[in-house]
């Protein structure tokens, strides 16, 4: 049996289909039992259990093979990321007390990084679960090209991408959630001691003019990448309701200066199969 917390998110809900389909039981942790019953209809178990509760977590995390750690992602944290220190307490917690056999945690690429920014949310847990008595692999992937969602709109009625990700020409590292959900399902199921760390990116690394010319040919016009000017970001982000738009942008610079990005050799990073064709399509249809 495997637990996957997530699981009505396009990762979690990847990892569970892939498990499915590999004939694997599957237990859903869902935060409401409504959100449970399309995971019911196909098999599997539902665990009630929000985040933060560590009791709940541990009954839903008992008995299981192994567990699928998918924190939620929280994009205007308070100062300290007291929303993950809890998330992250309550699945140590849990983890300690249910022991599974493995557990497999979505991280990021540069969770390794010392400097603060948003994505310090990954780096709090993998220090966390990184000392439990137990195997516990941490997924580290490169920025999600379903980030892509949010500029279809302007690409498809103004002809532009607004890039915060620069210098333009730059290639980024960055993967579908399909591959990220197959390669978490492979680390659950897989004989052997389990990596401690795997990295993940897609098919090809792309830059902005990249993703540009794949809009041009999903949507049937011309898109052009633009830069947006960074001394204009923290007015945009608060404009979009942050309330404190500091970690963001931290985040962004770290991208973009490099000091965000995989720990180990290219060489030694995994790749997937979606490319950035395929998501935008789905995305564009959507």
């Amino acid at each position: 049996m495997y637990a996957i917390t997530g699981i009505t998110g396009k990762v979690g809900g990847a990892v569970a289909r892939n498990l499915l389909a590999a004939g694997q039981p599957v237990r859903a942790v869902v935060r409401d039992a409504a959100k449970g019953r399309v995971w019911a209809d196909q098999g599997c178990e539902v665990a009630i259990a929000e985040m933060e509760d560590a009791q709940a977590l541990t009954h839903a995390f008992t008995g299981a093979t192994g567990v699928f750690v998918l924190p939620p992602s929280e994009f205007d944290p308070q100062p300290g990321f007291p929303e993950a220190r809890a998330v992250i307490g309550a699945v140590r917690q849990a983890l300690d007390a249910a022991r599974p056999a493995r557990a497999v945690c979505l991280s990021t690429v540069g969770a390794q990084a010392a400097q603060p920014n948003l994505l310090s949310q990954r780096t709090l847990m993998e220090e966390a679960l990184a000392t439990l008595p137990l195997p516990v692999t941490f997924l580290r992937p490169a920025w999600f090209l379903e980030n892509l969602a949010w500029d279809i709109a302007q690409a498809r009625e103004q002809g532009v991408l607004s890039s915060y990700l620069q210098p333009l020409e730059r290639a980024v590292p960055m993967v579908a959630t399909a591959d990220v959900g197959r390669v978490a399902a492979e680390l659950l199921t897989q004989p052997g001691e389990p990596p401690r760390i795997v990295e993940l990116e897609g098919p090809q690394r792309l830059s902005q003019h990249d993703i540009a010319a794949a809009l041009s040919a999903v949507l049937g016009r011309a898109v052009q990448a633009q830069a947006v000017p960074r001394e204009t970001w923290g007015a945009v982000f608060l404009a979009q309701g942050m309330r404190d738009p500091v970690p963001r942008i931290q985040m962004l610079d770290g991208f973009n200066e490099g000091w965000i990005s995989f720990a180990g050799g290219d060489a030694d990073v995994r790749k997937g199969t979606v490319g950035v064709a395929d998501v935008l399509r789905s995305l564009a249809a959507s």
